[in-house]
């Protein structure tokens, strides 16, 4: 049990050394090791920083783009409208203008099949009273019993003519 008792008693020169051996690494250990470690560890927090002011940044551009971009595609789409509008505004107008002209050509239509029409029932009252006026002629030629000469043939017509005139 000795020697199981020396492996746990407490020697006072070895506990000294051990200390001192403590002490002697921890200040080898600040000397050339801390100051490095303590760089590296600054380096690597002013890199995170860095990268976390880039991605603050980053958000702040990529909200204000979607911003611009909202509001650009607001105003397109407002600009759509007003084309539309004047389109339908435009579409409007020019079927007015078509049927107003479809009017206007149907008016003049109508107006000419009209002067057209009173222009044939002249032309035919004028051939009826021609016709009319050669065969009075010839009757009053056959009453009469003499031979009418083409200028009385003429002016009985030109009087027929004129009395059948008056009569209508």
């Amino acid at each position: 049990m000795e020697q199981y008792q020396a492996l746990v008693t407490i020697v006072p020169w070895n506990f000294v050394a051990q200390i001192a051996n403590l002490l002697i690494t921890m200040l080898l250990v600040k000397k050339f090791l801390f100051d490095r470690i303590q760089k590296v560890l600054d380096q690597r927090q002013a890199m995170c920083n860095a990268q976390l002011q880039e991605a603050e940044a980053a958000r702040e551009a990529a909200q204000t783009a979607q911003a611009e971009y909202e509001q650009a595609l607001a105003q397109a789409r407002a600009e759509a409208g007003e084309i539309l509008q004047a389109a339908n505004r435009t579409a409007a107008a020019r079927s007015e203008e078509m049927l107003a002209e479809a009017r206007r050509q149907a008016q003049a239509m109508l107006a000419k099949a009209d002067a057209d029409i009173a222009q044939q029932r002249k032309k035919a009252v004028n051939e009826v009273k021609d016709e009319l006026g050669g065969i009075a002629v010839d009757i009053a030629a056959k009453v009469v019993g003499r031979e009418v000469s083409a200028e009385d043939h003429a002016a009985l017509i030109d009087e027929f003519i004129q009395n059948v005139g008056d009569a209508s």
